[in-house]
């Protein structure tokens, strides 16, 4: 059975896809011919280069790769290799090579930083990964400082310095008020690229006492907040009123006024200066000026012109943005800040620099056994990166030899290729900017013919249109294609045939002979192989009458004829088209099997009409317009909206209703569709018009129900579809009987407001509902579930009564009934209130604790009687503090704790708890009154846990063979140190890590002196703490041992040459001038003391914000800077400081704001810990290996 394949002539080009240009063998994307050749491993996933992790969050770093055989997959972490079977936190996904590191269950992101490398390999090679640099982000906290009130005069400049945080990756700057509203900026006042907020000019309105930089880190979703800033800004005329108030009338005094000023620049500083850009980069350059009137800024590039459509003005012009800088983008940029008294530049002289980038990436290369091919890498950058080579993931120049691979600079060159010279290529182009890994594999096939195409295709063309026939194929060494005709035709040559390089046949003109069986014949060495199809040539499809140009007048019908001639055997579809879109879904459009007929024509059918038809290998088409035109002229009618009702008239006049009648007025051709009836009660409400009813536009009379005690007037508004007609003139008044009222106050509550009252409020009735004059309210109440008789009182029309006197918290059946002059409303309905709530009379007892790690504990008590709660019963507070630290003996302030556990619930979990502590607790019934008595205190202490890392270590007095250790204890012991470790490992000139030493170091000790080391050695030192339960993280440090004695004697002998004392004297000298020049900008910037007052502000808290428009959440003080979310969060400072653990409390009760479901349970989640602020002005981040992204292993 042949498969049926059709090849329309407007696609026929899509065929040429498989057609491509390359001198070595290609693998067609065949999935069953993948599937059984071999194949090196390729990297189709990775990570990149520069990972930030969330330290919450798993790190996942991604290794996925392909080849036949499937490849294995190994890692190696900062340059050796990585056994994951060892790490019980990190496992390898199933048929890849992605690690998932589990720092949600007990790891900690700061234990994996470091440089990771995948190698994926399988029979045929080897591929490697880029250097992936882990790093976990990082937002450490603000250092404490003493901030100076600034007193400034007006018109002076001014710098507010915001000075934030280092954190990974960057943090945002933005500043705000008190409030959480951004300070407004202009060109007088704004922010620089480094957060400072930069005043050209103060004036008067900038005296405020909140100025306050805030650092977003969008990586933790976190934000800090620095101190606010104060500015107090003297104006000459408040100066002049103070001192006139301190002369005598005969003094003469007086000021001077705002003195107007140049233009100096804050910003960057000096007449010149230089900026480097790396290529593909955005160029940020920055003038910001000081001046009275404020400075104009303006840029120009010197020699040049700014480039178009990829430079933009930001920041009020004072910072110039180019994007996608390359070098062409070198060269001096002059801003010039201009006020009315003058002018000042400064060039910034600006180089662009490269990281490496490709010009030719190599490309894999699949041969036959003895044929020749090249591998080419080219790069590209500034400077010149270097190229290396590597096979299999190892330096070429060590890797095994390959008799048939020549390495010439950034080409290697294979000659006469065999089997086994199959492998994976890895070219590195590197330099201090970057590198640019590539894998490319040479896969060395030996394989017969294979014909891909399926056999006996049925292809089918036009006349007088390209034939495609398909034969595509597959071998090594690369098959030879033949073509014939007929079952016993000879090869096809010749003007009339295309012969494509992927083996298919283009027949450009087919004609009628041209149909018959083609056969496909590829043959090489080591075999051959054939394959039959089938060429049909069909007649075109042909409209023989179009539709033509129709004129017709409105209202008329119109059609408009397509006959068409096809081959038999095709089936034809005709589609019509109004203006190149469907027609109207519209009955008058009667699409016939040749024709389209529209009756009944509007001026909307006017357009161009199109009938379309398609067969599956051709389509045609033929257009005609449509103009329709005015029928003859006939009288225009006017539509308009109707006349206003009139004659309005009352009758069948009754207590509860009435007829109403009137005549309605010219409905203005567009016939009435109904009358709308409004009410004015001139008794309560004069002047004011009520919607009452409507009736259809055929009803000239209506019943109205009437209220009791209203003075009615009625009017009418008639309405048509062009619209509302005005209010027909008022009918005569009628006012209605009174009567008793006929319903009672809405929304009846009782609740007390004291513990020995009820408050019995409702809402009154409105004016109409009273049906009488003397609206009064009978009040009635009684204890629930006591025989009591009901207490009553009748009040005037108001909405409250309080009852005085009553038990606390007892429930009472309340009651509210409408009067007037002529009686009652109907019963009420009785709703149930309480009486006051008071305080909780006793506290929760048997409270016990049970502590279930060293950071949680879980407590129980009994609950309390709910007769003794006296109120609704809201929960229980736990109130929690730290007495003291069980390994140091020492007390602290002590900071007490609350968690809140709604309704009626008999234990909690005490979260953040810190280990090896004692703590005591107290437990509160809660009611909406407030809290009652405590529980007394209870005393328990959390079990050791592993230490912090130790507080620092220091590596001194370096010898030929020595060196000697220091360090500081735990922060944090968390219980008893046993001891510490010490691990070490040499790093020689290549960064490859030597054998590992471990030493046992007492608990006691403090320092230790490692002799017998290699001279002119680097050594990488590793060292933690252990308590019972385990070791804690672990801090590294690198130092290096001194060369040997005739390598210092040849550093003597330099040091001795004159050139060298004389450029080390002028580098003294220059150093001598700069300290000066420090030491006097200090004495000019040291106005004001900083060491006063170093207590007077708290830091604030900082708050959440918003993901939406960056406000903030609610504000609340402490006593040291919170992160805003938890997690994990790293100072980032040289000396290594292991954090503090504290966990959320709101995550567990609502101490803030925490919530729980209605059974009291806790709704939230318990995760991450928080890293308390280091002291002083150090911080505890280590050092990243950013370095590693500038060279590969």
């Amino acid at each position: 059975m042949m498969k049926k394949m059709s090849i329309p002539t407007s696609k026929a080009s899509l065929v040429l896809f498989l057609c491509q240009i390359i001198s070595a063998l290609d693998v067609p994307l065949d999935s069953k011919l993948l599937e059984e050749l071999s194949q090196p491993p390729t990297i189709t996933q990775q990570s990149p280069k520069d990972y930030i992790v969330d330290p919450r969050e798993n790190i996942v770093i991604q290794c996925e790769a392909k080849g036949k055989p499937p490849p294995s997959f190994s890692w190696t972490r900062n340059g050796t290799h990585f056994d994951i079977d060892k790490d019980a936190q990190v496992t390898m996904k199933p048929n890849s090579g992605t690690l998932v590191v589990n720092i949600m269950n007990g790891g900690k992101a700061e234990a994996y930083e470091g440089v990771y490398q995948c190698t994926a390999r399988n029979e045929r090679g080897a591929a490697i990964s880029n250097n992936i640099v882990i790093r976990p982000s990082r937002s450490p906290l603000w250092t404490k400082e003493k901030l100076e009130p600034n007193h400034v005069r007006e018109g002076d400049s001014l710098v507010l310095h915001c000075r934030p945080p280092v954190g990974l990756p960057p943090p945002i700057i933005f500043w705000m008020d008190n409030a959480f509203q951004r300070l407004p900026q202009s060109e007088r006042v704004s922010q620089g690229l480094n957060g400072d907020l930069y005043f050209s000019n103060v004036q008067p309105e900038d005296t405020r006492e909140d100025y306050i930089c805030y650092a977003r880190f969008n990586h933790t979703q976190t934000i800090q907040q620095k101190q606010p800033i104060s500015v107090k800004v003297f104006s000459m005329d408040s100066l002049n009123d103070t001192i006139a108030a301190n002369l005598s009338d005969t003094d003469i005094y007086g000021a001077k006024p705002v003195t107007e000023r140049q233009p100096v620049l804050l910003t960057p500083t000096g007449s010149t200066s230089t900026k480097v850009e790396l290529r593909g980069n955005v160029l940020l350059l920055e003038c910001i000026a000081a001046g009275l009137p404020t400075p104009v800024i303006r840029w120009i590039k010197e020699g040049g012109e700014l480039p178009a459509n990829r430079t933009f003005f930001e920041n009020f012009k004072k910072t110039l943005k180019i994007i996608d800088v390359s070098e062409a983008d070198s060269g001096n940029y002059k801003c010039i800040a201009r006020n009315t008294l003058g002018s000042v530049h400064h060039v910034i002289s600006v180089t662009v620099k490269a990281a490496p980038y490709w010009i030719t990436a190599p490309r894999n290369l699949v041969l036959s056994p003895g044929e020749d091919g090249t591998l080419i890498c080219r790069a590209n950058g500034n400077p010149k990166p270097s190229i290396s080579w590597l096979a299999n993931g190892v330096p070429i120049a060590i890797a095994p030899e390959d008799p048939s691979r020549k390495v010439d600079g950034d080409t290697i060159i294979f000659s006469h290729v065999q089997e086994r010279s199959s492998a994976v290529y890895q070219c590195n182009a590197s330099n201090e900017y970057g590198y640019l890994l590539a894998n490319a594999f040479v896969n060395v096939l030996a394989e017969p013919p294979r014909i891909l195409t399926p056999a006996n295709k049925l292809y089918q063309v036009i006349a007088d249109s390209p034939a495609l026939l398909d034969c595509a194929y597959f071998g090594s060494p690369k098959p030879e294609i033949e073509w014939f005709k007929g079952v016993k035709g000879s090869i096809l040559r010749g003007n009339e045939y295309v012969f494509h390089d992927n083996g298919t046949l283009e027949i450009p003109v087919a004609q009628k002979n041209s149909a018959g069986t083609y056969t496909c014949v590829a043959r090489n060495e080591l075999g051959k192989i054939q394959n039959e199809m089938q060429l049909e040539i069909k007649d075109p499809t042909m409209i023989i009458k179009q539709p033509e140009y129709k004129v017709i007048q409105r209202y008329g019908q119109v059609s408009f004829e397509c006959i068409i001639k096809h081959d038999s055997t095709l089936l034809p579809t005709v589609t019509w088209l109004k203006n190149n879109d469907e027609l109207p879904d519209d009955e008058r459009f009667l699409v016939g099997k040749d024709n389209l007929t529209i009756m009944n024509v509007t001026d909307k059918d006017d357009g161009t009409y199109t009938c379309i038809v398609n067969t599956t290998l051709d389509s045609v088409s033929a257009s005609a317009v449509l103009t329709v035109v005015a029928a003859p002229p006939t009288p225009a009618i006017i539509y308009a909206r109707p006349n206003p009702p009139f004659d309005l008239e009352l009758t069948g006049q009754l207590e509860r209703s009435i007829d109403l009648s009137w005549i309605p007025g010219d409905e203005n051709n567009s016939p009435i569709t109904n009358f709308v009836i409004e009410y004015e009660d001139a008794l309560h409400e004069p002047g004011v018009w009520h919607y009452q009813t409507e009736v259809p536009g055929t009803q000239t009379t209506a019943q109205l129900k009437l209220s009791p005690y209203v003075n009615y007037s009625f009017r009418v508004i008639a309405v048509n579809k062009i619209g509302r007609s005005q209010p027909s003139e008022p009918s005569e008044q009628y006012l209605t009987k009174s009567a008793s009222p006929d319903e009672n106050p809405a929304n009846v509550q009782g609740i007390g407001s004291e513990p020995d009252n009820l408050v019995i409020t409702w809402e009154p009735l409105k004016g109409f509902q009273s049906n009488g004059p003397g609206l009064q309210y009978k009040v009635s109440w009684r204890q629930k579930d006591v025989d009591d008789e009901w207490t009553s009182v009748i009040v005037a029309n108001v909405s409250k009564y309080i009852v005085s006197g009553t038990p606390t918290f007892v429930p009472y059946e309340v009651k509210v009934q409408a009067l007037n002059d002529l009686g009652y409303a109907p019963e009420p309905s009785e709703v149930i209130g309480h009486s006051g709530e008071d305080l909780p009379m006793v506290a929760p007892g048997n409270v016990q604790v049970h502590v279930i790690n060293s950071t949680l504990a879980k407590v129980h008590w009994d609950p309390v009687p709910l007769k003794t709660v006296r109120g609704h019963l809201q929960g229980y507070k736990v109130y929690y503090w730290k007495v003291q630290s069980l390994s140091r003996r020492s007390r602290r302030h002590i900071e007490k704790k609350i968690l809140t556990f709604r309704g009626n619930k008999t234990f909690g979990m005490l979260p953040g708890l810190e280990p090896y502590s004692s703590y005591k607790l107290n437990v509160r019934v809660v009611n909406g009154k407030g809290e009652g008595p405590a529980s007394p205190d209870k005393v328990f202490n959390t079990p050791e846990g592993v230490p912090s890392s130790p507080s620092f270590l220091k590596i001194t007095n370096p010898t030929l063979d020595s060196l000697t250790l220091e360090w500081g204890s735990p922060t944090h012991p968390n219980g008893v140190l046993i001891s510490y470790t010490l691990k070490f490992q040499p790093i020689n000139n290549t960064h490859e890590l030597g054998p590992l030493v471990e030493i046992k170091i007492p608990a006691n000790e403090s320092s230790l002196i490692l002799k017998n080391l290699n001279y002119s050695t680097r050594y990488k030192f590793y060292f933690n703490a252990q308590t019972s339960v385990g070791s804690g993280s672990q801090i590294t440090e690198e130092a290096v041992t001194i060369m040997d004695e005739a390598m210092a004697s040849r550093q003597v002998d330099i040091a001795t040459q004159g050139w060298f004392i004389g450029l080390m004297c002028a580098v003294a000298l220059l150093i001598l001038i700069l300290l000066i020049v420090c030491f006097i900008r200090r004495n000019k910037g040291g106005k004001y003391p900083v060491k006063e007052k170093e207590d007077a502000h708290a830091d604030p808290e900082i708050q959440p914000m918003k993901e939406d428009d960056g406000t903030f959440g609610e504000y609340s003080d402490a006593e040291d800077h919170k992160p805003l979310k938890k997690g994990s969060r790293t100072p980032s400072d040289r000396t290594v400081k292991k954090e503090d653990s504290d966990d959320s409390l709101v995550d567990y009760g609502e101490g803030v704001n925490g919530q729980f479901n209605e059974d009291g349970s806790f709704i939230g989640q318990y995760s991450g810990k928080k890293e308390k602020e280091p002291e002083g002005n150090e911080s505890s981040e280590a050092p990243s290996p950013v370095n590693a992204m500038n060279s590969f292993v």
